[in-house]
C-alpha cells in the first residue's frame, strides 16, 4: 500500500500551530479583548493560509514552514486573524525574511483595513501623464489637499510618460481629499523596497506598482494614526494580548517593516558588547591618575560631587 498524501513533520506542526492560534483567538474573543469583523471567518483565513503557506519558499526555495521558527509563523498568523484579512483575496502574504516569517499587507489589505479603522469609504489611484492638466489647492482651514482639475487626453496614456499619481480619499461624510506623489517620490519609496527601478515587475507593469504605492501611501496615515478600537473592546495586563493587538500599527509597506525588522536584528547584538570598552577604559584611567592620586584627590572628588547628582 502507497500513502502519496504523507505529510511532511512541518506540515503537521503548521496544522498544530494553526490550531493554537485559533484556541488563542476564541479566549480573546470570549473575554472580550477582542472583537473581529462580522463579515470575518477566522477559521477560513487560517484554512486559506495554511494552504498558502504549504507552497511558500525563501529565497533559497526551501519551504518555509521548514526553515522558519514557530515563533515567527504564529506570530503572522495571528497578526493576518487580528487584522481581519484573507490570503484568499489576496489581502495579505507571507515573506520569509532569513528564518523569520512575516505577514504582509497587499494594497488591497491597506485599503480593507484603512477602511475598517476609520470612516474612510474607498481609495480612487489615478495616473498622470505626460500632456496631462493636473491642479490641486491646499485648503487653509484644513491643510488638505483638494483636486481642482485632472483632464486627461487618452493619447497622453503611456507607461513611459507617468509623471506621478494622486488619490482621491472619499469618506462616509462625503468630504474627500488627495494624497499625491511625483514619480520622483514613487521610485524613491521604490529603492527602499525588494520594487527597485529595473525590478521585473516595475518594469512590465508600472501602472500598477504606480498605483500600488499611491494607495499605501493613502491608507498609511489612516491605518498608523488610528486606534485600536476595532480590534478590541477592553484593556488587559496580558503581555501575550498587548502583543497581539498591537500590530495594526506595527506595520505599512513592506519596505517598511523589513526595515524595521533589520534595524531590531542589529540592535540586539550590539547591546551585549557594550561592557567590553568600559573595561578597557578602567584600565587605563588608572595608569594617568596614579601619579596625581596622592596629590589631587580632594579636587577630582569635588568635581565629581557636583556632576553625580546632577546626572541622577
Amino acid at each position: 500500500m502507497t500513502n502519496e498524501k504523507k505529510e511532511t513533520p512541518a506540515v503537521v506542526q503548521q496544522k498544530t500551530l494553526a490550531d493554537k492560534v485559533m484556541a488563542r483567538i476564541h479566549q480573546f474573543e470570549e473575554s472580550g479583548e477582542l472583537v473581529l469583523p462580522k463579515t470575518y471567518s477566522a477559521e477560513n483565513a487560517l484554512k486559506s493560509a495554511y494552504l498558502t503557506l504549504v507552497e511558500t519558499v525563501d529565497r533559497d526555495k526551501k519551504p518555509v514552514l521548514e526553515t522558519c521558527t514557530q515563533n515567527s509563523i504564529v506570530n503572522s498568523l495571528l497578526q493576518m486573524v487580528i487584522e481581519g484579512l484573507s490570503p484568499m483575496k489576496k489581502q495579505c502574504y507571507f515573506i520569509a525574511y532569513g528564518k523569520k516569517l512575516s505577514m504582509q499587507r497587499s494594497y488591497a489589505g491597506q485599503l480593507a483595513l484603512a477602511k475598517r479603522v476609520s470612516t474612510l469609504v474607498d481609495a480612487v489611484p489615478n495616473i498622470i501623464y505626460d500632456g496631462d492638466i493636473f491642479q490641486y489647492e491646499i485648503d487653509s482651514k484644513t491643510g488638505r489637499k483638494k483636486l481642482i482639475k485632472h483632464e486627461q487626453d487618452f493619447e497622453n496614456i503611456d507607461d513611459k510618460k507617468i509623471k506621478g499619481g494622486y488619490v482621491v480619499r472619499i469618506y462616509e461624510n462625503g468630504d474627500n481629499d488627495i494624497e499625491i506623489m511625483n514619480m520622483f517620490q514613487i521610485k524613491a519609496s521604490w529603492s527602499m523596497s525588494q520594487m527597485k527601478s529595473g525590478n521585473p515587475v516595475t518594469d512590465k507593469f508600472p501602472t500598477e506598482m504606480v498605483k500600488r504605492t499611491l494607495i499605501n501611501r493613502a491608507c498609511k496615515l489612516i491605518i498608523n494614526s488610528s486606534d485600536d478600537a476595532s480590534l478590541h473592546t477592553s484593556e488587559s495586563d496580558d503581555p501575550e494580548k498587548e502583543e497581539a493587538i498591537k500590530t495594526v500599527k506595527d506595520n505599512t509597506a513592506v519596505e517598511e517593516v523589513f526595515f524595521d525588522e533589520a534595524q531590531v536584528v542589529d540592535e540586539d547584538p550590539k547591546q551585549e558588547p557594550q561592557p567590553e570598552p568600559k573595561k578597557e577604559e578602567t584600565k587605563s584611567e588608572p595608569v594617568k591618575e596614579e601619579p596625581k592620586a596622592k596629590k589631587e584627590p580632594e579636587k577630582t572628588q569635588g568635581n565629581m560631587f557636583p556632576e553625580g547628582p546632577g546626572f541622577e
